[in-house]
């Protein structure tokens, strides 16, 4: 089936074009991923076909069949603060979350009115909504969501981008065959873990696609197409993004050999023009309209430079930076249990580790940012650090972007002793002369995050610390930046979720594998991962791994609604799901307690008994509180 047509569509925001008369079409199963520069208008593009913005207008049609529900993922979400997570993630117009609503309803006032309550019973079998809470489970919890009445409003930014994921995911669900699903960015704020499981269930799943990601393992996994932005066109390449790679390169090749031959005709024109008496005949007329064209042609074309950047660079001392026995706790959370570390010169090393688990806290303690409960940091006297942080852009007043860089310095010195000036360094990073006079408010957040990376580099540091920095970068930023880390002489730092991006630029890795523990890896993260799926860690550190910690850092606090004469004699929705995770929970608190005595049962030291007897109680109590409450469920299920 024809899903969807893009027609001879066109957008701008005042004189800057994003695309121009750009057209081509989705067929039913088509995965495909839209791939440009930031600011060049994917997201702005994917909401026109969403229905949820416009182009110019009198410009071209987007047409979308009329039998075809459109699902869009946005970087943005309008959730209602005061209403739950559950709330908000049914709040869909489909048959089946209506009556499932209603059958909520109906068992929470308690009614007696067994007629509709037959109703309502009937639709849900009709519908087979048993079938799609199993989906809805499954869903929420695989992007660790658990909490179901905890109110959106107490949520972090990642926990509510997590929840805009996994209603989305629903809702196509629901149209599943007849769904085009429209994803922005849908792998920000997951763990590698959540990661692997959206790829394997967009594969798996009878949906048409059109996404944005800068992930390229996810790319390669699930699309099997790619449409690229590229000078207000489009380009459609049928294949992977090794493919895409080859074919942009061998177009960019035949178009850089058309523009040198523009250009000598041009030349060649050029001269005759000037040569031509004012007092013209027909036939040079129409040479002079034809010279006209190849003019048109050689200014809108532009030559392909490759960006290379050798810089500056302080150089290490014997002395750069130095953990020691340093250890740092939230409450209950431990960061760093006696951690110890001392860098060499031109290390690059990767943290990995589940979300929550303190790996930005690591960084900042590393950078002096925040204080540990203990232990000591040490600087090298020489060392130059380049901190990009999560917190992205931080500007007090609205200037052009231009200025924001000139602010720092008006030249940028290179390793041969020359110096690019602070134009031409943005131009390296994709920013043309028209984008550089943007004030910065009117950037969009992928170009944000671009000058914020331009900033750090601009001052030529000795040793970066990047923490999710492939987040909201276009893949060609991400290349530039790639091929910059690779040549960087200095020590590397670097926080990811991007598979790839670490396997090109680590060594070995610090992972955070929960409860303070942090495991030197010798090898990059897939060879990690290997170690881990085919057992090669001791089963104490798998242990470990599963207990690891949520996924927050920020605890959300305890919803189950106590036990009264007054509730519902059948189970709602949200206790059914309550009720299954606890006979989830408890064997498995059981399992690690049996292990915890055995461990005890082998001389060992003092220390290790008494943490291990310290856990068996935590789980003795979590155990009596789990009990209980299955118990109270299970009694009205």
């Amino acid at each position: 089936m024809h899903y969807a047509s893009v027609e001879n569509l066109t957008k701008s925001f005042g004189i800057r074009t994003l695309f121009k008369n750009i057209s081509f079409h989705i067929e039913e199963g088509d995965k495909i991923a839209l791939v440009a520069r930031n600011g060049s208008g994917k997201s702005t593009l994917m909401k026109i076909i969403a229905g949820l913005d416009s182009a110019d207008t009198g410009t071209g049609t987007v047409w979308v069949h009329k039998d075809i529900k459109t699902v869009m993922l946005q970087q943005d979400n309008d959730f209602d603060g005061k209403k739950t997570i559950w709330d908000n993630v049914l709040r869909l117009d489909h048959p089946v979350v209506k009556v499932v609503k209603a059958y909520e309803e109906f068992l929470e006032e308690g009614s007696d009115d067994h007629d509709h309550l037959g109703e309502l019973m009937a639709k849900l079998d009709d519908l087979d909504a048993w079938s799609f809470e199993s989906d809805l489970k499954q869903i929420l919890g695989k992007l660790n969501i658990h909490h179901l009445n905890e109110k959106v409003g107490n949520l972090s930014g990642g926990q509510k981008k997590r929840v805009a994921l996994a209603q989305s995911l629903i809702e196509a669900h629901l149209y599943e065959g007849n769904c085009l699903l429209i994803m922005d960015e849908p792998t920000n704020h997951l763990d590698v873990s959540m990661i692997e499981w959206l790829e394997e269930y967009l594969g798996a799943a009878k949906i048409t696609l059109l996404l944005v990601t800068h992930d390229r393992y996810f790319l390669d996994a699930v699309c099997n197409e790619i449409i690229e932005i590229d000078e207000e066109k489009v380009f459609v390449y049928k294949g992977d993004y090794d493919y895409f790679l080859e074919q942009k390169a061998m177009r960019q090749e035949v178009q850089q050999s058309e523009l040198q031959k523009d250009k000598n005709i041009f030349r060649k024109e050029l001269e005759w023009m000037r040569k031509q008496p004012k007092a013209r005949t027909t036939k040079s007329k129409s040479r002079q309209d034809a010279f006209a064209e190849v003019e048109d042609r050689v200014k809108q074309q532009k030559d392909v430079a490759e960006v290379t950047l050798q810089m500056k660079m302080t150089r290490l001392g014997g002395k750069i930076l130095e953990l020691k026995k340093v250890n740092k706790a939230f409450d209950k959370l431990v960061i760093m249990k006696g951690f110890d570390y001392t860098f060499k010169r031109g290390e690059r090393i990767g943290v990995v580790g589940k979300n929550g688990v303190g790996k930005s806290t690591f960084l900042k303690i590393a950078l002096q940012q925040e204080l540990p409960d203990s232990g000591k940091i040490n600087h090298g006297d020489t060392v130059v650090f380049g901190n990009f942080s999560q917190d992205g852009l931080i500007y007090k007043e609205d200037k052009r972007a231009i200025e924001y860089v000139k602010d720092m310095a008006e030249y940028f010195p290179l390793a041969d002793g020359t110096k690019l000036s602070a134009s031409l360094f943005m131009e390296k990073f994709g920013f043309s002369s028209e984008q550089q006079y943007t004030p910065l408010s009117k950037l969009s957040g992928g170009e944000k995050r671009r000058l914020h990376l331009m900033s750090v580099l601009f001052i030529n540091p000795n040793f970066l610390v990047l923490d999710e920095p492939t987040n909201d970068l276009d893949l060609q930023t991400l290349r530039t930046l790639e091929e910059f880390l690779m040549d960087f002489p200095g020590c590397i730092l670097i926080v990811s979720h991007d598979r790839y991006f670490m396997d090109r630029m680590v060594d070995h890795l610090f992972a955070f594998e929960g409860d303070g523990v942090i495991r030197d890896y010798p090898g990059n993260y897939t060879q990690y991962r290997e170690a881990v799926s085919k057992g090669l860690l001791s089963q104490q550190d798998q242990q470990i791994m599963k207990s690891a910690p949520e996924e927050e850092v920020k605890k959300t606090t305890d919803n189950r609604q106590p036990a009264t004469a007054e509730q519902p004699k059948k189970l709602s929705f949200k206790e059914k799901f309550e009720l299954e995770q606890l006979e989830k929970d408890m064997p498995r608190l059981q399992e690690e307690k049996k292990l915890l005595e055995e461990k005890m049962g082998v001389t060992q030291g003092y220390e290790a008994l008494q943490k291990a007897s310290d856990r068996i109680n935590t789980i003795i109590k979590e155990l009596d509180e789990k009990e209980m409450r299955w118990l109270e469920l299970s009694e009205r299920g």
